[in-house]
């Protein structure tokens, strides 16, 4: 999968949405309890901005955790909800051409030190266990802008996923449940192997993706056995 031209296409289509949301729109409830669609928004602005500076800091052999602590994470998104969803959206769209800034620094170094720069981890937040690879940035916003377009609930849903992206989140998620996974779209028919004794569960990889990232109950899948509960990603 062509990460950052899937980025690209998501980000599109994301703001087509969202330039289509008026206000009473803004203020209605997402799929996320708690949040309204401003909130949404809010994050995905913040992830961008976060994982911009994440990426440009990278480049210039800084360390930069994404967030100081997941209060002021917490506070920031809440923040920026509370300002209204066009001001979201505002940051939305400067917080995404950050991250397409930074993506292009790093891929006009040389070859040698982009590896390099890729390589390097990254924090979530200060002393956090939870770290990840420069690298993996562009697939790590891929996640979370189309996962975070769906729980909009404006008009786009996990079947709208493509077929790559939702195949890829299967893999990604997979390891987070005991359970053989199968996704009945899946033209190279690929199992994710849960185990000896573990149920098999099968659906569309878009069914499987939503169900793995702790939405929804299940459905449109099957289960020979129960079927295993699973937290919000």
């Amino acid at each position: 999968m062509d990460l950052t031209g899937a980025l690209e296409t998501a980000t599109g289509r994301l703001l087509t949405t969202v330039d289509g949301l008026d206000d009473a729109a803004w203020a209605g409830p997402s799929l996320l309890p708690g949040w309204s669609r401003a909130h949404v928004v809010a994050h995905l602005a913040l992830n961008a901005e976060a994982l911009a500076a994440v990426v440009a800091g990278a480049a210039a052999g800084e360390a930069v955790p994404m967030y100081p602590s997941q209060e002021a994470r917490d506070g920031d998104v809440a923040a920026l909800a509370g300002e209204g969803g066009p001001a979201a959206a505002v940051r939305l769209r400067a917080g995404g051409a950050a991250l397409e800034a930074s993506f292009a620094v790093v891929a006009g170094l040389p070859v040698r030190d982009r590896a390099a720069v890729e390589a390097r981890t990254a924090e979530r937040t200060p002393g956090s266990d939870r770290t990840f690879a420069v690298g993996e940035v562009a697939r790590m916003r891929l996640g979370e802008v189309e996962v975070h377009h769906a729980d909009l609930d404006a008009g786009y849903a996990a079947a709208d996923w493509p077929l790559p992206f939702a195949l890829d989140l299967v893999h990604r998620l997979a390891p987070r449940v005991r359970a053989t996974l199968r996704a009945t779209d899946d033209p190279a028919g690929t199992t994710w192997q849960g185990g000896p004794g573990a149920p098999t569960v099968t659906g569309t990889a878009a069914s499987l993706g939503w169900w793995l990232s702790g939405r929804g109950t299940g459905e449109g899948l099957t289960s020979d056995g129960e079927l295993p509960g699973i937290e919000a990603w």
